[in-house]
């Protein structure tokens, strides 16, 4: 019996990985935002810190005289939203052929990566001259920029997933006869499907952090261009509207792929 019961007290819980209760998770945000709330009200109440980091209060004033101005805060929003969305949904369109071709034909990957891991390592800010005298101030120079970042975050990711595929089941899949197509739609897309998942998130979020770089390409609108108007002018609390807008749409956005992602994976 005592050695049972040593053998009991010895025995540890598995460590859990899940997410928790939902009411916990709820709990646990609410407690981390008003946190973060506090923290950064009485950060600001140093006079010193003040002068270039504007309190809650004034950012939320800032909101409402942006919303008032003629629906300034709105326009900029939706206007740099799209921006996002279509230079982003390009790139995804553009990037699984390219992955898939990669992984599938050693000629292809041959000639192909390694001016993607040339390009990838280059900021998309240096960019912005050369997409300017090509393509001009217009929106599509915005869309390139966005488009070039986004893109080779996700080849490379869904290019790993398809590396990544177990042989042995290429190799049963030619033993019972299967052919290429065969291969590629019940082998490759499923055991790489998580991956393109990923990639659709750090695409996303590499998306929304070029945002500003793509419209330094010239442009009254977006939040991007309100920012660096707000600079100029010292006006801080317009600055931190922006970044922390960008920042709740990234949330927002990441938080629908991650939704996306457990109903589309519930078979792994």
């Amino acid at each position: 019996m005592a050695a049972n019961d040593s053998r009991k007290k010895k025995t540890k819980r598995l460590k859990d990985f899940s997410d928790g209760p939902m009411r916990r998770r709820v709990v646990l945000t609410i407690i981390s935002l008003l946190g973060g709330f506090t923290l950064w009200y009485l950060i600001t109440l140093a006079p010193s810190i003040r002068t270039f980091l504007a309190s809650p209060h004034q950012v939320w004033d800032a909101l409402i005289s942006e919303s008032q101005a003629n629906g300034r805060y709105f326009k900029d929003v939706a206007i740099s939203l799209r921006r996002v969305l279509t230079g982003y949904f390009l790139a995804f369109i553009c990037a699984i052929p390219v992955a898939f071709l990669m992984g599938w034909y050693p000629v292809i990957r041959n000639l192909v990566e390694p001016w993607i891991q040339f390009i990838r390592t280059i900021p998309p800010i240096a960019l912005i001259p050369l997409v300017v005298l090509a393509l001009g101030l217009g929106e599509t120079a915005k869309y390139t920029i966005i488009f070039v970042a986004a893109f080779m975050v996700m080849v490379v990711t869904i290019y790993q997933g398809v590396r990544e595929v177990d042989k042995i089941y290429i190799k049963a899949a030619y033993t019972f006869g299967a052919r290429d197509w065969n291969l590629f739609f019940d082998i490759m897309i499923p055991s790489s499907f998580p991956f393109i998942l990923v990639a659709a998130r750090l695409g996303m979020a590499s998306s929304l952090t070029t945002l500003i770089a793509a419209e330094l390409t010239g442009t009254v609108y977006g939040l991007g261009a309100r920012i660096q108007g707000a600079q100029q002018y010292m006006n801080t609390s317009v600055v931190l509207l922006g970044i922390i807008t960008i920042g709740v749409i990234g949330y927002v956005l990441d938080k629908l792929l991650l939704l996306a992602e457990k109903k589309l994976t519930k078979w792994k």
